[in-house]
């Protein structure tokens, strides 16, 4: 994946806040990371996304089996809903999965021997452990439109119109409480169109009885956020302006990139954070 931007946490400038997807940094590919040093560990459980996982063109598992096993990282092979998926956990502890999918378009991105052919497309969607799974159940279907299309032992499936990051997989019993901390995910983003298609949202949201946030912009996009009756966090967030708003599109994530409040800063900001470097592996 290609790092896209290179910010900052808006409510902690002295911690990066980087963004990863695919060449064009296209809304459905971007994961996101505050990276606290020596930050506490958190445990992945309900109220949180369990596992996100990521769409790799058909015929792509072999590829990434063998990268694994050369940079010596553990994976296991799972089958769920009849895809089979490969696994693995990040150094801190996140779950990642991949899967082969004919939806979505190829990433033109080539970088440290991936290539198009088999390089993660973006999100194929994401496995969420809620504390009350009904009342999940009921948000995903019933107020955010997804359709439920099946069940597989103790998952099921839901499905939006999207062609990329549309697999949402709930977990229908609940199990231990999460505790927010490095190794897990802070929230789940959905799409909306523009501001306006975001403000409707919001009141429609909200008139389902959930509280939500008011409008808060993030230099390349507009968001808002509710946590549903299950614990797990939820924004929407708009797709304008994006990323190369502020920067050509092919120098995306090569240096730092402060929104205009932190600015007058910015030398004070550089010092704190710690140098980073992309680098492709051998």
């Amino acid at each position: 994946m290609r790092l896209v931007k290179q910010t900052v946490n808006f409510d902690d400038p002295g911690t990066y806040h980087l963004y990863f997807g695919n060449e064009e940094g296209k809304p459905g590919t971007i994961i996101t990371f505050f990276p606290w040093a020596n930050a506490f560990q958190g445990v992945i459980g309900d109220g949180q996304v369990g596992v996100t996982s990521y769409a790799i063109p058909k015929g792509g598992l072999g590829f990434w089996q063998d990268r694994f096993e050369k940079f010596n990282i553990s994976y296991t092979m799972e089958k769920r809903f009849g895809e089979e998926s490969i696994k693995v956990l990040d150094p801190h502890g996140l779950v990642l999965e991949m899967v082969e999918r004919d939806e979505g378009e190829t990433n033109t991105w080539s970088f440290g021997g991936v290539t198009p052919d088999v390089a993660i497309k973006g999100f194929a969607g994401a496995t969420l452990y809620s504390s009350q799974p009904e009342q999940t159940a009921h948000l995903l279907e019933r107020v955010l439109g997804l359709e439920r299309i099946g069940e597989d032992g103790e998952m099921i499936r839901f499905q939006s119109t999207s062609q990329i990051g549309n697999i949402i997989d709930l977990k229908k019993i609940s199990g231990k409480r999460g505790q927010m901390g490095v190794g897990t995910v802070h929230h789940i983003a959905w799409r909306a169109e523009d501001d306006e298609d975001q403000l409707e949202w919001q009141e429609y949201v909200r008139s389902n009885g959930y509280g939500v946030t008011p409008v808060r912009d993030r230099n390349y996009f507009n968001a808002i956020y509710f946590r549903e009756q299950g614990e797990i966090l939820f924004e929407i967030a708009t797709d304008p302006p994006g990323f190369a708003h502020d920067e050509s599109p092919g120098k995306m994530g090569e240096k730092l990139m402060l929104p205009e409040q932190y600015e007058d800063k910015r030398n004070r900001i550089e010092r704190k954070l710690i140098p980073i470097e992309v680098r492709e592996l051998d």
